[in-house]
């Protein structure tokens, strides 16, 4: 079983009525407003840091970058070489 040892605290002041909102919805999920607030904060924070995460290309680029990799004739570069070469290692 592994132990997390929790010794940190967020406190945040809100309305009564967006505190009320809160209660009813971790109740119909039959949750504590703790564990409530946790799974969405905690649910959020994740999806902010995949989407701040990810390239997002134009279609524009989207064709550049596919007839780039269709290129029979195009060779890797120094850099991509190094790039190829780290992840070999990282990875095994």
């Amino acid at each position: 079983m592994s132990t997390h040892i929790q010794d940190s605290r967020l406190n945040f002041r809100l309305t009564r009525e967006l505190k009320e909102t809160i209660e009813r919805a971790a109740a119909e999920l039959g949750q504590s407003v703790t564990e409530f607030a946790l799974s969405i904060l905690i649910r959020e924070a994740r999806e902010v840091l995949t989407q701040s995460e990810q390239t997002h290309l134009s279609n524009r680029d989207r064709e550049r970058f596919i007839r780039a990799l269709e290129d029979s004739d195009a060779t890797p570069n120094e850099a991509l070489k190094a790039a190829a070469k780290r992840y070999r290692k990282r990875v095994g």
